[in-house]
């Protein structure tokens, strides 16, 4: 046995790895920097010490991976946009008339494969107004459809080998180091069973532990939810001139609400409490359709054309919410930098943020991908916005890429080509995956700036800077280090034929604690030279181990940042943090069982 070894001792390079990967986790956690930044940060570190030659931390800029997962996107987006899932999401919306259990469980095996296809996020960002109105049509609160919605495209990504961004870093990691690549099917003996398995356990126990949570729209009292925007003129001799709109009775005002001040074309950052109006502000107010005459005749305003100022006239609001799109531009800018009511023609009444609404200082926060906007316009302007590609609007889907549905044969026949060519072996799935991109461009399918837009670039490049640190770990001997004590440490406990099926369960178990609180992408790259390594020191064939990394680095349910698309139902639809653990620790223990039982059947240990 290769355990016979004496004690490995720490090298200093091999310290240097632990150290970078426990400071890297913390980061992770913590949020405050980017993941992208801080996965470069590690790679340039890496090279900065030795710890493996720069050619070599250079030469992970030709992993087939990342180029891989930036062509599945563009090919993604070719099918979205060109209305591949308008049929589908149509036809969702006509399960209404059935019960809630047939409803989730059709939810979960239709996202499933839509998303064994597609990359998982666009299915769910899609799918998320479908699943609104679907819900609002059997009376239900959104809450107890969009994790059922997540996790079926989770599940789904697991079927194929394009499936999710994972797999292809796993098999990415597996072609640069010489051992045979997973095909395109190989994952599906696996990924089938643990969705039908998620399919009947969310529709069974989805009604009873699914919370029933109520939407941003239900901050707004019933007074709140039918106003009418009119703009009010503080001509050169009112008597509100100098004074601040709580000293002017405008901040607890019965009848109206005071939505914005503007001054000289410009939106003014109001504190009620020290701003002082001038001669010519126009106030924007929201006022019930009963108190608009009261408000009329409020003293100090002037609502008449004025100074050669247009006629002010009102306008119903019309509520409705809205969730930052993952790629949308204004992301990272306030409401305050976007001149959002200039820009947009709306006003944003509150946020929605980590399961916390928030009504405060809206103008200096800046904004994230998944953050809901309670926003109130008129009708123009909220059909503007479902047009747009920075806001999907709740209330309604999108509309239908109808002008592009002609090219949609031509997308289908490129992803079938390139499925295809990696299962017969036609043509590495890096190569076709790169064909099938440009030729939709090609063909008009989708625009050169669309596809450069599809790309979630600050993902390529925390998967360049985790390939990076697992050949540290692999150069250093860290990996090798590890997987020794942890070998050793198990035959002290488990010896004979149980303790590879221990081996295999520990290593899953790590994979998912660590894929609740990261990247997936990130636990895929850094988990697998340590599975590697282990099947070396227990004399096991790497095969098993590496499918269930590869299978644990996806199915991560307990957490709403284990997973990119359980972030971006986590404020859609009001959750809190522990309805994820609530409902997903169950999922966990039922894909830990699925694998346990499959793994070692199809894919034996020697």
């Amino acid at each position: 046995m290769l355990l016979s070894h004496s004690f490995r001792p720490v090298t200093w390079q091999i310290a240097a790895v632990f150290i970078l990967i426990l400071a890297a986790l913390i980061m992770f956690v913590r949020e405050k920097t980017s993941p992208d930044l801080i996965a470069l940060g590690v790679l340039v570190i890496i090279a900065a010490l030795g710890l493996v030659p720069t050619g070599d931390v250079l030469a992970v800029f030709g992993n087939p991976a990342p180029i891989t997962v930036a062509a599945m996107f563009v090919l993604s987006a070719a099918l979205v946009r060109c209305g591949a899932l308008d049929g589908l999401s149509a036809g969702l919306d006509h399960a209404a008339h059935f019960s809630y259990r047939s409803v989730i469980f059709l939810l979960v095996v239709l996202v499933a494969f839509v998303s064994a296809w597609i990359n998982n996020t666009p299915v769910v960002v899609v799918f998320v107004p479908v699943v609104i109105t679907l819900a609002r049509r059997m009376s239900l609160p959104a809450s107890k459809f969009l994790i059922p919605l997540s996790y079926a495209a989770v599940l789904g990504g697991t079927c194929t080998l394009i499936g999710t961004s994972t797999n292809l870093v796993v098999n990415g990691i597996l072609a640069q180091r010489g051992i045979p690549e997973m095909g395109m099917f190989e994952l599906t003996w696996i990924g089938v069973p643990a969705t039908l398995v998620g399919a009947v356990y969310l529709a069974l126990a989805g009604g009873r532990l699914l919370p029933a949570r109520e939407n941003l729209t239900s901050i707004l009292s019933d007074e709140e939810r039918r106003e009418y925007f009119t703009e009010a003129f503080v001509p050169p001799d009112s008597r509100l001139i100098g004074k601040s709109l709580r000293a002017a009775g405008l901040v607890r005002s019965r009848g109206f609400r005071v939505i914005e001040v503007v001054r000289d074309g410009v939106s003014l950052h109001i504190e009620p409490t020290l701003t002082p109006l001038a001669a010519g502000d126009r106030l924007i107010l929201a006022c019930r359709p009963s108190d608009i005459a009261r408000v009329r005749a409020m003293p100090g305003f002037d609502f008449t054309a004025e100074a050669g100022l247009e006629q002010i006239s009102a306008h119903e609001g019309v509520i409705f919410e809205g969730a930052i799109a993952p790629h949308a531009d204004i992301i990272g800018q306030s409401i305050g930098e976007l001149r959002f009511r200039q820009r947009f023609r709306v006003i944003v009444l509150a946020l929605h943020r980590s399961g916390e609404s928030v009504r405060d200082k809206l103008e200096t926060l800046p904004l994230r991908a998944g953050d809901i906007l309670l926003m109130m316009g008129t009708e123009p302007a909220a059909d503007a916005l479902r047009r747009g590609r920075d806001l999907m609007l709740f209330n309604s889907p999108p509309l239908p890429s109808r002008s592009l549905h002609r090219r949609l044969p031509i997308v289908l026949a490129t992803i079938v080509a390139v499925v295809l060519g990696e299962t017969f072996d036609w043509l590495p799935i890096e190569i076709g995956a790169i064909g099938g991109a440009v030729l939709v461009c090609l063909t008009g399918c989708l625009k050169p700036k669309e596809a450069y837009e599809s790309i979630e670039w600050p993902l390529l490049f925390v998967i360049f800077g985790m390939l990076a640190l697992g050949a540290a770990m692999q150069a250093t001997g860290a990996a090798a280090w590890l997987a020794h004590h942890l070998v050793a440490g198990i035959d002290h406990f488990v010896t004979g034929p149980h303790k590879a099926l221990v081996l295999l369960a520990g290593l899953y178990l790590g994979t998912v604690v660590l894929t609740e609180l990261l990247s997936n992408n990130a636990v895929a790259a850094l988990m697998v030279p340590i599975a590697l390594s282990i099947a070396t020191a227990a004399e096991l064939d790497a095969r098993p181990l590496i499918i269930a990394v590869t299978f644990a680095a996806s199915a991560a349910f307990a957490t709403p940042i284990g997973y990119q698309t359980n972030t971006y139902v986590y404020g859609i639809g009001g959750y809190r943090f522990a309805d994820f653990v609530k409902i997903g620790v169950p999922l966990n223990a039922l894909c830990f069982v699925v694998a346990m039982v499959v793994i070692p059947l199809v894919w034996p240990f020697r």
